[in-house]
């Protein structure tokens, strides 16, 4: 591996698409496609240019906290991962910290072109990434909860393009967090092993995610009927491997389980971007998975 491919393994990259998705759920949620009449006025560039911001913030965001995950791991990666780019020798610690800085602080400016909402959002993932990386991942109960937070504000930061449609839309942030929350639970059997109560748990948050959106059906402007077919292929993708880790706990099949549940990200956002906004923009939104899994078999996810 080269030194700058060393630094882009650093960023997960294809965790980065699943990001994307986050932003592209949030923008449609928010009314932005139908206010905007996009459709009828054939994706105009100027009409595009908050997503475009917003995309560029959550780049810099999640890029920046996961470089910083390696960062405050370095230690322990030596002894448990010494195959990372840090321990390896392929990056250096101060260069991976410039380059995590340079990261948040980017995707920060980036979100302030949208308006003074979505920045303020986005210092607010940016140090939620940081607690996590420094302290939160290391604390059971707490630790899935501030991982998922990250992940629910990334979708609020999408959201902000109206920021009006944050008061009434904070909640579907829970959805996010509570799944990111159980894929947290799980990848901590990487490395020794799952832990069969985790995996467990992690079925049931698994279901009450899978509730949660299906009562989005609640809202006026959420048409179930669209998210259906996304959600079956969503189940597919994240339970076979969770059930066939569980009798093992073997560290290989916990590393595979969560690579399906980091992934099926994008189609967690697809079923729910096209109850909000049609299936045509589930299936562009869902496009996300292929460029995800082709970046995945270059540089790791977990």
């Amino acid at each position: 591996m080269s030194t700058v491919g060393a630094y882009v393994r650093l960023m997960r990259p294809a965790n980065i698409v699943t990001a994307i998705a986050d932003i592209m759920l949030g923008f449609a949620a928010s009314g932005a496609l139908l206010s905007r009449s996009l459709w009828e006025n054939g994706f105009e560039a100027a009409h595009l240019q908050p997503l475009g911001w917003l995309v560029l913030a959550t780049i810099g965001l999640y890029g920046g906290g996961v470089v910083f995950n390696d960062v405050f791991d370095a230690d322990l990666d030596r002894v448990e991962r010494p195959e990372r780019p840090i321990p390896s020798g392929k990056a250096s610690l101060a260069g991976a910290t410039i380059l995590g800085l340079v990261l948040l602080i980017g995707g920060i400016l980036a979100a302030w072109q949208v308006s003074d909402v979505s920045a303020l959002i986005a210092l607010a993932v940016a140090l939620l990434a940081l607690l996590y990386d420094w302290k939160g991942k290391h604390h059971t109960f707490l630790g899935p909860i501030n991982m998922g937070s990250c992940r629910g504000g990334n979708l609020l930061l999408g959201v902000s393009a109206i920021p009006a449609a944050l008061d009434d839309l904070w909640f579907i942030a829970l959805i996010p967090i509570i799944y990111i929350a159980a894929i947290t639970m799980v990848s901590r059997g990487e490395v020794h092993g799952g832990n069969t109560a985790a995996l467990k748990g992690a079925v049931l948050m698994y279901g009450i995610v899978f509730a949660g959106i299906m009562s989005l059906a609640l809202l006026p402007q959420f048409n179930l009927l669209y998210t259906l077919p996304f959600l079956l292929l969503f189940a597919w993708l994240i339970f076979p491997p969770l059930f066939k880790a569980m009798p093992t706990k073997e560290p290989k099949l916990i590393i595979k389980a969560v690579k399906a549940g980091i992934l099926a990200l994008i189609v967690m956002n697809a079923s729910i971007a096209a109850g909000f906004a049609g299936w045509q923009y589930g299936l562009i939104v869902l496009l996300l998975l292929p460029v995800s899994i082709y970046i995945a078999r270059r540089f790791a996810v977990t």
